[in-house]
């Protein structure tokens, strides 16, 4: 079971093909893979739209229904980790620096860059870029995490399946999965799960890089976000070596508290009446139009729906490329739980501290390009949260806060991405082997260090969204397979119950 499949060394093909694309021919790799992701968005946004709605109202039916009962395991089997562990690790492992790096960028971007409907700096603007940004981050997000998850941990545990992608597909198609569809269905989650990993690593040094710049006047350049990942890199492997139960885990508990940390210290030191408002007012307004939002594909307006395009598909895309990293790590530490237990924690809990979190970052971030202390758009995208600490009471220790939390997400992520991508090559093994995960580190770091050098990021960004259409319909054969698979479950318990 430790040792390395065919699904390894196909990967790893592929994956230094497109480097070395991206690398030997940036600009064109980047033009023809942009075109194809806007034809994507383009032509399929009706698609993504209804499939990320048909997911969250899967979740909320088995949340509710009687197979809420059913246990992800053995009927004795009680969770690994505790509760506030397993929430920590499922949400450093879920956002981690996308947190950090969009947390006030995004609402400011709503509000005064690109809006998606209303007048930019407006109010109308503010309470449209909060819900947004809600939508993005929130309930159909999760639940699609959720969803994949869910079906991985079923599978794995209850069923005793591998613990891959291709094993949740059994009920449908049989032994077929045991062969090349299975590896062919394999070897694309390896694809998204390297790439998607990279690019954050990518998006992570640069804005440590920003910070350090903005702080230190250390030069922001390739060659400082190099050292960066390198010194990362000898930190994330020597947590992935030391196991599961050490590594991540400290990592994630070390994660919630200093984001904890900081959210309560922008709450007190950034506009907190104004914050408590936003939040309160925009979450109950997101969650009265979350039907709305979540089919809205501007049929009838053409000029808004560039924006739909460029954000809300592109994140359910982007999103769908992340699930099978995320949602594998979710199912790996989440055994013992009931699915009813599993899917609230897994959809409510993150969302509703993701809502917090852009309430809070947002909020302040507007309130400062509102007053016009300071114009906030100016800078670049990873120096923006930086930038709002300036203009804040000990902005200077935030910026620390900040910048430990990059390091320590930069970490957890890193780490939890290369146990999935060790179970995902060694036929589904719970505990892959550390030089199995070692190569998956060196690999994912180099490909984020050859994709900084060449400016190849964008490129690698736009491979991951055209990855995401053929796992989305993975994704909704797996919703599938785990539906009948659970009606046979319970009609196996019913009969059982009667016959006792």
């Amino acid at each position: 079971m430790k040792k390395v499949t065919k699904v390894f060394y196909i990967t790893i093909s592929l994956v230094l093909i497109a480097v070395l694309t991206a690398a030997l021919m940036p600009a064109a790799y980047e033009r023809v893979t942009g075109n194809i992701t806007a034809w994507l968005s383009t032509t399929f946004g009706w698609y993504y739209m209804l499939a990320m709605t048909f997911v969250l109202l899967v979740a909320f039916f088995l949340v509710i229904s009687p197979y809420g009962k059913i246990r992800l395991g053995k009927p004795e089997d009680r969770p690994e980790f505790s509760t506030p562990t397993w929430v920590a690790m499922l949400f450093s492992a879920g956002l981690g620096i996308g947190l950090v790096f969009y947390g006030s960028y995004e609402p400011l971007s709503h509000f005064a860059i690109q809006t998606a409907s209303a007048e930019p700096g407006t109010e109308a603007a503010f309470q449209e870029s909060m819900q947004r940004t809600f939508m993005h981050y929130g309930f159909n997000a999760w639940a699609m995490y959720g969803m994949v998850a869910l079906a991985l941990a079923y599978f794995q545990f209850r069923k005793g399946e591998r613990g891959l992608i291709s094993s949740t597909l059994k009920p449908l198609f049989g032994k077929k999965m045991n062969g090349g569809w299975g590896t062919l269905i394999d070897v694309i989650a390896i694809f998204a799960t390297v790439f998607g990993v990279a690019s954050s690593l990518g998006f992570g040094a640069a804005q440590i890089n920003g910070g350090l710049s903005f702080l230190f006047g250390i030069p922001n350049n390739n060659w400082s976000q190099l050292l960066i990942i390198a010194v990362i890199t000898v930190l994330f492997i020597l947590s992935a070596w030391s196991g599961l139960s050490k590594g991540i885990k400290y990592l994630s508990n070390i994660n919630m508290v200093l984001a904890v940390l900081l959210l309560v210290l922008v709450l007190i030191l950034g506009p907190t009446l104004l914050i408590l408002n936003v939040f309160t007012q925009s979450f109950g307004e997101y969650i009265q139009n979350i039907l709305s939002l979540s089919m809205n594909t501007e049929a009838f307006n053409s000029g808004n729906r560039e924006w739909l395009d460029a954000w809300t598909i592109f994140y359910w895309a982007w999103w769908i490329s992340w699930s099978p990293f995320v949602s594998m790590f979710i199912a790996r530490v989440s055994r013992g739980r009931t699915i009813r237990e599993f899917l609230v924690y897994v959809v409510l809990v993150p969302t509703v501290l993701c809502a917090i979190w852009f309430a809070a970052f947002g909020s302040a971030a507007i309130d400062i390009q509102q007053s016009g202390i300071a114009d906030l758009t100016a800078g670049a995208v990873e120096t923006t949260l930086f930038m709002m600490f300036n203009e804040m009471p000990f902005g200077f220790g935030l910026s620390i806060i900040a910048i430990l939390l990059l390091l320590t997400f930069f970490i957890s992520s890193a780490d939890s991405a290369t146990f999935v991508l060790g179970m995902q090559s060694t036929n589904g093994s719970l505990t892959p082997d550390n030089s199995v995960k070692v190569v998956w580190g060196i690999l994912q770091s180099a490909i984020a260090a050859i994709l900084l050098s060449v400016g190849g990021l964008a490129a690698i960004q736009n491979t991951i969204i055209i990855a995401a259409l053929p796992f989305s319909f993975v994704m909704l054969l797996m919703v599938w397979s785990l539906l009948k698979a659970l009606k046979g479950d319970a009609r196996l318990m019913a009969g059982k119950k009667k016959a006792s």
